[in-house]
């Protein structure tokens, strides 16, 4: 089936459009254009250099939010174009689905939402819209990167009835309880898939996982024992590959015959079919997603929970609630677009609004960045 060519696939010329009406581009589609803003975008470089598992300096071939984004558009664009979905859709919304993500990973989302609780909390794909709706200076006509609504639907995969009150249109899905595009579903299971995989290349290459306990997990030990089956005389880190590489074409496989047999079930036939049904059409069958949740808690016990990456995590929580501690009581150590920034939403919305400024400064910052802020501000060596 041609990209794009499935009758309930997203198609440029009829997106919902921008928040701000601009002229149709005159060489690219209108998703094309998404992409291409998200790619230009500081908050999509500044991905380089924040953690997915392990921080930035623990060594250079571990993934980044950057190179994770690029692989979950790799699986994703992959899929759609099986599907007959719109491929740069689907790609633009995986390249922009972590822009919100706080510096060291879950660890520094977690401590920035304990910060934010009493201010409505934190929670990045609600700050990955931030990004693209009003953080990001560019454009002379508009904040943000004016993105179309299919583009910010596919960022924003949850969200609670109280922020969906408050983000009119595409809020809307989650209090009628509707689904998103397709292209937003697939997005939203590349990810898992990414992470999933790509984690288990990181474990292994930082000795926190061993081999043997992984070969007693399903997925990874039927092609671990078929790599080896096939290339007998096939050793290090080849066998490692090889093995992920086949975990993630069957599970690839399995999503395009799993997600084609839905769709036809369903029989929809428009994109407003799929927003009417009562669960995603994208998805793994029964028995991929038991291996894909058994391989899930496998990693939280044993990679996740380790005892050097909690200690890590442990030490990012620290700085980034020192950090927005010590930023809310003097908004002087900001610098000065932000410190003018805090300054304007504390007299519209009061102490919320400088709170919620300082999180959007913390949020943006890099691993290193946050180690050397913090250094800077309370003259403490290198915690981490």
């Amino acid at each position: 089936m041609a990209a794009g060519a499935a009758p309930w696939a997203a198609q440029d010329a009829i997106s919902r459009g921008r928040r701000y009406r601009e002229p149709p581009p005159q060489l690219r589609g209108e998703f094309q254009r998404d992409r291409d803003r998200i790619v230009h975008s500081n908050a999509f470089r500044r991905l380089v250099y924040k953690t997915q598992v392990f921080v930035n300096h623990e060594g250079d071939l571990y993934r980044t939010r950057l190179t994770h984004s690029m692989e979950v558009a790799q699986i994703g664009r992959t899929i759609a174009q099986a599907l007959g979905l719109h491929e740069t859709l689907t790609e633009a919304i995986c390249l922009a689905h972590d822009l919100g993500h706080t510096p060291f990973g879950h660890a520094g989302q977690d401590a920035l939402n304990e910060c934010m609780w009493d201010y409505g909390g934190f929670e990045h794909n609600l700050q990955s819209l931030r990004v693209v709706d009003l953080l990001e200076e560019r454009y002379a006509d508009f904040p943000g990167l004016n993105l179309t609504f299919e583009t910010r639907e596919g960022i924003l995969k949850h969200c609670s009835a109280n922020n969906a009150r408050l983000l009119g249109e595409l809020g809307e899905r989650f209090l009628r309880r509707q689904q998103p595009g397709l292209e937003a579903q697939l997005a939203n299971l590349a990810d898992a898939i990414a992470y999933n995989n790509h984690d288990v290349d990181d474990g292994l290459r930082s000795g926190l996982v061993e081999i043997d306990a992984l070969r007693e997990v399903v997925v990874f030990g039927r092609e671990y024992a078929a790599v080896l089956e096939r290339y007998p005389q096939l050793t290090g880190r080849r066998v490692i590959h090889e093995t992920i590489r086949r975990m993630i074409n069957r599970v690839v496989v399995d999503v395009v015959n799993t997600s084609r047999a839905q769709i036809a079930a369903a029989r929809v036939r428009s994109i407003d079919d799929v927003r009417s049904q009562e669960s995603p059409l994208i998805s793994l069958s029964e028995a991929a997603y038991a291996e894909h949740l058994e391989l899930k808690r496998f990693l939280n016990a044993n990679l996740y929970r380790h005892h050097r990456v909690l200690g890590m995590t442990d030490k990012a929580r620290k700085v980034l609630r020192e950090l927005f501690a010590g930023l809310m009581r003097d908004i002087d150590l900001l610098p000065r677009e932000h410190r003018d920034a805090a300054a304007t939403a504390e007299s519209a919305a009061g102490l919320a609004g400088r709170a919620r400024a300082v999180a959007d400064y913390v949020a943006g910052m890099t691993d290193r960045y946050a180690i050397g802020e913090h250094r800077r501000l309370f003259s403490a060596d290198d915690p981490l």
